[in-house]
């Protein structure tokens, strides 16, 4: 077409005419459209007045982080070149004009025609749907000072258009048109843009070339051929059959310009400006989101506070562009990183490629936030083990079998192979087995699941056993896995990723857009997943991720190679985790998996060695709390062989701690009973401790005969401190020959029987041994003088040691515990004189120590009231042999003897 005459060389009378047309097809597209039309005179007085300068240079926008620094203009001059109209070859012209304004040449600045097709679209799919905007509107739209899609927007959008069209040439609105408009990576003006995309001028672009630029300024990144090839072919062939159907091209010329590639066509990408790009590309989507055209992002002079944080950001780039953190097997390994505030949400950096500014030959692709890869185990908490808990009160110690299991004749495997029963899903998270992961998810059931997902900000179409472990048929980015797993770490509040806090317009006008939080699941099912994953971290898959110092939860995850591939490795790696302040999640991987590119088994530990770089680097001279308990848990020794709390008598290598929600706590293991006595053994016992009373007497009396002959050995032997009985202690000893009490509840006189053990003659035995004359050694043990020491060790003199300790003189030491003078030490206790001590607890004087506690004065276990009895039989026997306390080893050997 050719290029039309001015307009200023028009009759003034025509001008008139037309405008007065013009404008009053306005006011009826405005009375139609608000139903109404009031308010539109007011709207038109307050519209802004023409401004030169405002029309042929587009605003520049400013980005802020989130210290309210500068970070940089979206636009510079150094990116912009002008082009006059008469410069411009038709078939560029043509292009824009079949695409943007058909009737471009023929309309007073309002496409009466285009605006029908816009109501109806309005009237279906509501106000806003659909624009009929002209090239001339879309001059003036940047000079407008509302951003959204108002009525009184639209209102002065085409009044002003009017009166451009009075102002200038068709010719010089169109160069205006051209030279302001974005047309993505930097280009400002369809110079530069061929410039960008062909290294060319204007004048040499093929018919494709130029189709294809006239499609890009209605989505710059969204048809970027460089990041999208395939949209960007789709929209070049949109323009092009418009030229077709329009009459600009014929359908030979067509079919040619459509045969060569897009990416046949383009440039290798320049060198991107800033270490940014990559922040600054989720800046354009989360204002996107906002209904923030990009245009207005590029040409509309909005001041954008972010939420970065640059020195993150420096962390985050250096640990992808260099070895400071991990050595990198090769350059086509690829690693994205997305680091977000815990709490709130807000994007602190985003590592987009591993490429610096001099290699970016991947041309802009952004694996933190465009990536969509399976997620492996990294899910478990999301899909298994979180919605079990919110939805069924599990606790920690939920157990599911690890056994054999088949889904449509595959078997699902453990990464080891191995099978290991009966597991909880505290130990199933520490070493990521697969199997419970799927019971787990197959007891939720699926919708549940799917729902729990999208709370956290991730979608699923459907669900299916393999999601369970991540085997999702469309993957997830590292910044939704972030944004999820920000979600145990708050609380349990969902806060969407984000990456802009404000816009404040030109006229002063602010939009927030800080995500709000929603609460996605309790406090106490958020908890019990961090308390999981800090396991995981302490010692388990997640070790290397491991920071001194920081209360860190993680998850690893990787993901199998195809079967076609016969190696070992993984197709991609994950790792991501959280403290308090800070979220992380990172992939690592390659672009394609073959038999060439995957990742080794030595390096499928980068992604968890990048996590622990950022993470340490970012929270250094940082306080960082420790996740706090909610009120609605509680935290249980639990006998891990039962699944019931732990009792006094449970073995402390059994116990296992455990979390629970309150009211949903398992019961006490009970205690043993007794044995119930018979007559026969109650009358036998009885006459025994009639003869033991006989001889106690006897023995007191020939004490007594030989007190000062036996004086000097007395002294050389020394007193009832350095480990010999005295005679109440001996005559109790004899007394319980074959009646001492073991640990399952039979009585003894005076004596208690240590576990699993008998006491030969005078003696209480030790654990799974049996002490000789005078003496019961203990495993692990030490004996005094003149004694013979069991396994390990050696009872001390008249003594009955234990199990790692050692019983003082006439006692009976228990496990890990220390009997004082005429006591019966229990596990893990020391029993005061003439005490009975119990698990974890010190009986005080003439007590028996319950579990867990301190017995009062007098006071009985629950394990044994008769053996209270004994012990205060034993106390006022002792009372009579208080002054003849001592006694050699030779008068004691007599009367055994006897």
């Amino acid at each position: 077409m050719g290029k039309q005459k001015k307009k200023g060389q028009k009759q003034a009378k025509k001008r008139t005419f037309l405008r007065y047309i013009a404008l009053s097809m306005v006011f009826i597209m405005i009375f139609v459209l608000s139903f109404g039309g009031y308010n539109t005179y007011a709207y038109i007085n307050e519209a802004p007045k023409l401004n030169e300068k405002e029309l042929n240079l587009a605003q520049s926008s400013t980005l802020y982080d989130r210290e309210g620094n500068k970070i940089k203009d979206l636009i510079g001059k150094e990116h912009r070149k002008t082009v006059a109209f008469e410069d411009i070859p038709d078939h560029v012209v043509n292009a824009f004009i079949a695409v943007e304004d058909v009737r471009f040449w023929d309309h007073n600045g309002v496409d009466v025609k285009r605006i029908g097709g816009a109501i109806l679209a309005n009237i279906k799919e509501g106000f806003g749907a659909e624009g009929a905007s002209t090239i001339t509107q879309q001059v003036v739209k940047n000079m407008l000072l509302e951003p959204e899609k108002t009525m009184k927007r639209k209102v002065q959008e085409a009044y002003l258009a009017v009166e451009l069209e009075e102002a200038y040439s068709k010719e010089e609105i169109f160069e205006m048109y051209v030279n302001k408009i974005y047309f993505g990576n930097g280009a400002y003006g369809v110079a530069t843009a061929a410039d960008t995309y062909f290294n060319k001028n204007l004048d040499e672009l093929t018919t494709g070339e130029a189709a294809l630029l006239a499609g890009l300024p209605q989505r710059p990144s969204g048809y970027d051929p460089y990041k999208h090839e395939d949209l960007a072919d789709e929209r070049r062939g949109t323009v092009l059959y418009l030229m077709k159907k329009h009459g600009f091209i014929n359908e030979k010329e067509k079919k040619e310009a459509e045969s060569k590639a897009v990416s046949d066509l383009i440039v290798e990408k320049k060198a991107p400006t800033t270490t940014n790009d990559a922040f600054i590309d989720q800046v354009i989507v989360d204002l996107k989101k906002a209904g923030i055209p990009e245009k207005a992002l590029f040409t509309g002079g909005l001041k954008i506070y972010t939420t970065l944080d640059q020195e993150a950001q420096k962390v985050v780039d250096d640990a992808l562009t260099t070895d400071k953190a991990v050595h990198y097997p090769d350059d086509k390994f690829k690693a994205g990183i997305a680091l977000i505030d815990t709490e709130t949400g807000k994007i602190k950096a985003i590592g987009g490629n591993r490429q610096s500014e001099k290699k970016d030959v991947q041309k802009g692709f952004n694996y933190a936030t465009q990536l969509e890869r399976q997620p492996g185990s990294t899910i478990k908490p999301i899909l298994d083990y979180g919605p079990g808990i919110e939805k069924h009160k599990w606790s920690t110690n939920k157990q599911f079998i690890d056994e054999e299991l088949e889904f449509n004749g595959d078997e699902i495997s453990n990464w080891n192979d191995e099978y290991q029963g009966s597991v909880s899903i505290r130990t199933a998270l520490q070493w990521s087995y697969n199997i419970p992961a799927i019971k787990a998810f197959m007891e939720v059931g699926g919708e549940e699941a799917k729902a729990f997902a999208e709370n956290l900000g991730i979608t699923i179409d459907h669900t299916y056993p393999s999601y369970a472990i991540g085997g999702f048929k469309k993957g997830i980015s590292p910044l939704q896995l972030a944004g999820a797993y920000a979600s145990f770490g708050s609380g349990g509040v969902f806060n969407e990723p984000y990456s802009v806090e404000k816009v404040v317009y030109p006229n002063g006008k602010e939009l927030d857009l800080a995500s709000e939080g929603k609460r996605a699941m309790s406090e106490g099912t958020a908890y019990m997943i961090t308390d999981m994953l800090r396991t995981v971290v302490k010692e388990g898959t997640g070790m290397q991720a491991a920071i001194p110092g920081l209360d860190l939860a993680g998850k690893t995850g990787t993901t199998n190679l195809p079967e076609n591939i016969n190696a070992e490795g993984t197709s991609d790696a994950w790792f991501s985790g959280y403290t308090t302040n800070y979220t992380a999640a990172v992939w690592t991987g390659y672009d394609k998996t073959t038999a060439n590119t995957f990742i080794r088994k030595k390096n499928d530990d980068i992604a968890k060695l990048l996590f622990k770089h950022v993470m340490t680097t970012v929270s250094k001279d940082v306080e960082t709390a420790s996740f706090k308990k909610p009120d609605s848990i509680v935290e249980l020794k639990i006998d891990k062989e039962t699944g019931l709390r732990a009792n006094s008598k449970t073995p402390s290598s059994q116990i296992i701690k455990e979390l629970y929600f309150e009211g949903e706590e398992p019961e006490k293991a009970k205690l043993p009973k007794p044995k119930p006595v018979k007559k026969e053994d109650a009358k036998q016992d009885k006459d025994k401790k009639d003869k033991a009373a006989d001889k106690k007497k006897d023995s007191k009396k020939d004490k007594e005969s030989s007190d000062n002959k036996k004086e000097d050995e007395q002294s050389n032997q020394g007193n009832n401190d350095s480990g010999e009985p005295s005679d109440s202690e001996t005559t109790e000893q004899e007394g319980t020959t074959e009646g001492d009490n073991s640990e399952e509840g039979t009585e003894g006189s005076d004596d208690t029987g240590s576990e699993e053990g008998t006491g030969g003659s005078d003696d209480t035995g030790s654990e799974e041994g049996t002490g000789g004359s005078d003496d019961t050694g203990s495993e692990e043990g030490t004996g005094g003088s003149d004694d013979t020491g069991s396994e390990e060790g050696t009872g001390g003199s008249g003594d009955t040691g234990s199990e790692e300790g050692t019983g003082g003189s006439g006692d009976t030491g228990s496990e890990e515990g220390t009997g004082g003078s005429g006591d019966t030490g229990s596990e893990e206790g020391t029993g005061g004189s003439g005490d009975t001590g119990s698990e974890e607890g010190t009986g005080g004087s003439d007590d028996t120590g319950s579990e867990e506690g301190t017995g009062g004065s007098r006071d009985t276990s629950e394990d044994s009231n008769e053996a209270a009895e004994e012990a205060s039989k034993t106390k006022d026997e002792n009372k009579d042999t208080s002054n003849d306390s001592s006694k050699t080893k030779t008068s004691t050997v007599s009367e055994k003897e006897q």
